[in-house]
């Protein structure tokens, strides 16, 4: 009996961070769901959810003047990609928050709605790089599908993660890095541009590489998606 104590003793310990080893302190409270450190550990994948929709969302803002160029459309084609993505959102997300709540999970329902947002400016690149707008437009709306919808996820992870005076510091948080992905977005496409241009490819080809480079940040969100889904997980067995 006396052994069965000695063997499970350091797990507890661990687990309720009391060991008293100082050089292992900020690793256990990382680990630990119970320490405030281990929250505002996933507090920063919880605001990098939305970084790649909101960067992809403005795209065609910041290339407005090549989109008209190379695709050779009119004002008015431009605006239907915007409102391709608007168009789903005046029902689907109080669709997306029913599912959240009733079907998927709040786990399960953020990298669904990141993997649609992934996947919809995947098929708006491609459509792009071979000049189908009718494709550029399913993507849009695939993109708007899970766009507004992930951000109905990241606000309920922030509800079920912080409570009190903490609660409006991550809703703060959550729209800086939405924002911040706008701004990078309107920083870096034209660069990005230019460079793909440089290299040899032009016109839509030229275009459709850059979107397609940019989804790279949409997936990076889904990352962070599956990566928050497993400290909830954690969080919720120990807790």
């Amino acid at each position: 009996m006396s052994n069965e104590v000695t063997e499970t003793e350091p797990i507890i310990q661990y687990v309720d961070g009391r060991d008293g080893s100082e050089s292992a302190g900020c690793v256990k409270n990382m680990c630990n769901p119970r320490k405030f450190f281990y929250r505002y550990f996933a507090l920063i994948f919880m605001c990098l959810l939305s970084f790649g929709s909101y960067f992809c969302y403005d795209n065609p803002a910041a290339l407005q003047d090549n989109f008209k160029k190379d695709l050779k459309i009119s004002t008015s084609t431009f605006t239907q990609f915007y409102a391709y993505y608007s168009w789903p959102n005046v029902v689907l997300c109080f669709l997306g928050g029913y599912l959240i709540d009733r079907v998927f999970g709040i786990r399960l329902g953020t990298i669904i709605f990141s993997s649609m947002v992934f996947t919809g400016q995947i098929v708006f690149g491609l459509g792009a790089y071979f000049n189908h707008i009718w494709l550029m437009n399913a993507g849009r709306f695939i993109f708007g599908i899970g766009g507004e919808s992930l951000a109905v996820a990241q606000n309920t992870y922030a509800v079920a993660w912080f409570m009190g005076k903490e609660l409006n510091l991550v809703f703060g948080l959550q729209l800086s890095i939405a924002r911040l992905g706008s701004t990078v977005n309107m920083i870096v496409m034209t660069p990005i541009y230019d460079a793909i241009g440089k290299s040899g490819k032009s016109g839509y080809e030229c275009l459709g590489t850059a979107l397609l480079i940019a989804s790279a940040t949409c997936l990076f969100s889904l990352i962070c998606g599956i990566i928050l889904g497993f400290l909830d997980k954690r969080r919720t067995h120990i807790i």
